[in-house]
């Protein structure tokens, strides 16, 4: 049994994944009764109000809770929770040090995932003791697998990647909102500018991902003299290098905060 607390967006991304790859002994608690008749209809997983019910049945648990609320829960699972238990919390902030002052296991993974987990093309990565055997890390490994691409950083590194992949898509599609303002204002209609930018987009990422760097792909459209290079040199001039160092640095001294709260 694999164990839910949290029934939000996330956690239903990875039950799709995980149903998809084939894995069914799947429970969720949710306080919310409206989504735990959803996730019961579409996705045929067993649901719960009852974090500690959850925590007593389920030899993974994932804590798929907002930070603010990370506290109470592990109060509450807490007497559910031994060395027989692997507890994965994919909240931004909470450190593995916190857990284990919480839980009686040293059984604690910290998973950052991101949100293009929603369409299967998610980046998860893992951050754990070193002394963990194989055969904990494996099913959970399994788990993110089944959303996208899995990585495995020491935790000093995690608020590092809390900026640059867990941010990251919210940075990407305000630069897509931007390109398809930008083709608005220069006549374009809004749905001929949106498909435009977003296509170039996928295509784009598409030849990224399959092997081409972002510096040869760059490097294949400008022309001496021409009109990607007088774009580029306007981004050059306005700082959009500087501008999106900045911005995920601001997001990695954010990400340090709320560790901090520990």
């Amino acid at each position: 049994m694999i164990g839910f607390i949290g029934g939000g967006n996330m956690a239903e991304a990875l039950i799709r994944g995980m149903r998809l790859e084939g894995m069914r002994e799947i429970m969720v608690s949710e306080p919310n009764e409206e989504r735990r008749h959803y996730l019961e209809k579409q996705y045929d997983v067993r649901t719960t109000a009852s974090n500690r019910e959850v925590a007593d049945a389920s030899p993974i648990i994932i804590l798929a809770v907002k930070p603010q609320n990370m506290g109470s829960v592990l109060d509450d699972i807490a007497a559910g929770v031994d060395e027989s238990k692997t507890v994965v919390s994919i909240a931004a902030g909470i450190t593995l040090a916190y857990l284990q002052s919480k839980l009686k296991t040293t059984r604690l993974i910290r998973v950052m995932p991101n949100t293009p987990a929603l369409v299967l093309e998610g980046m998860s990565v893992l951050s754990l003791c070193s002394c963990l055997p194989e055969p904990v890390i494996a099913p959970v490994r399994q788990i993110f697998m089944s959303i996208g691409r899995v990585m495995t950083l020491p935790e000093r590194q995690i608020n590092a990647v809390t900026a640059l992949s867990g941010s990251g898509p919210a940075f990407i599609a305000l630069f897509v909102e931007c390109m398809i303002a930008a083709g608005e204002h220069l006549g374009l209609s809004p749905d001929s500018a949106r498909e435009l930018a977003i296509q170039t987009l996928v295509g784009t990422a598409k030849q990224i991902h399959e092997g081409m760097s972002p510096e040869k792909i760059r490097e294949m459209v400008t022309s001496p003299g021409g009109t990607t290079a007088a774009g580029l040199t306007a981004f050059r001039e306005k700082g959009l290098k500087e501008i999106t160092i900045a911005a995920v640095a601001a997001a990695h001294h954010r990400a340090e905060e709320l560790g901090r709260k520990d």
